[in-house]
């Protein structure tokens, strides 16, 4: 928000918030109505105010527009995460890593360009500083272990560069059969999706290191799927927020099924 409330104050009306939040009343109209942001009070003039709270949760929700979550993706995660100091600090973690990463991208870039422009080689070992795979890797190892990482990595590393290019492929061709049948208003519990959740649980099957034994299987999707939701990084695989939304309810529901199929 661009500026700080003033002391004392324990509502304010919906012009004034929109005007903190560099919003509109309108978009605020647009929250309540969706079930987002509904005012703490309404007057006897009809007008909207809103308490401290409420500027705590859209905070939060401007928050999560900007890293390119959807509506749908921010009330799951909101309803998810009921403690907003907690979520906030999460919040911030993302800024940070994303703030660093791009960071280090646009070191990179620069250093490419003049490297270019004064007609010099480029020195491949910080030509792709911020552009890693491993930029999970603490994600990962807080997730589900060091080992699960390690095991992971390896495998990667060690795959030969056909299979590789063959994995890539069956990952991008899985992302972009989301993506279509999210587009296509496809029901999340119906055949078609429920067969793209299968086909989605094989895949991740198909990983060393990831715990997807039996016992761990429901609760490492479970957490995939939020995270698809959550982080636009991985949304991004999926046609963005809404797409990573249908991906989550259609896991959700395939778990609920029992992981048949």
């Amino acid at each position: 928000m661009s500026q700080k409330p003033g002391p004392g104050r324990s509502e304010w009306s919906v012009q004034e918030v929109a005007r903190l939040a560099g919003t509109t009343s309108r978009t605020l109209r647009h929250y309540d109505a969706v079930g987002l942001l509904p005012p703490s009070r309404i007057g006897s003039n009809g007008y909207r105010y809103y308490d401290q709270a409420a500027l705590i949760r859209l905070q939060r929700i401007l928050l999560l527009r900007g890293l390119g979550v959807g509506l749908d993706g921010i009330a799951a995660v909101l309803e998810r995460d009921v403690d907003a100091a907690a979520a906030l600090r999460t919040h911030l973690d993302w800024l940070r890593k994303d703030r660093d990463r791009l960071g280090r991208q646009i070191a990179s870039v620069q250093r490419t360009i003049t490297a270019l422009e004064e007609g010099k080689d480029i020195m491949a070992d910080r030509a792709f500083d911020g552009f890693d795979h491993r930029e999970y890797k603490e994600e990962v190892e807080q997730k589900w272990g060091q080992e699960a990482y390690a095991r992971s990595d390896e495998w990667w590393r060690n795959l030969p560069d056909g299979e590789r290019t063959q994995w890539r492929a069956e990952t991008e061709a899985l992302g972009q059969a989301w993506t279509e049948a999210a587009a296509q208003g496809t029901d999340p519990t119906g055949p078609a999706a429920q067969g793209l959740a299968a086909r989605h649980i094989d895949w991740l099957k198909g990983v060393p290191g990831a715990p997807t034994d039996p016992e761990n299987l429901s609760g490492y999707v479970r957490g995939l799927a939020d995270m698809y939701v959550a982080d636009p990084r991985f949304a991004a695989n999926y046609g963005g927020p809404d797409g990573a939304a249908f991906v989550r309810e259609s896991l959700l529901a395939y778990l609920e099924g029992g992981l048949k199929g």
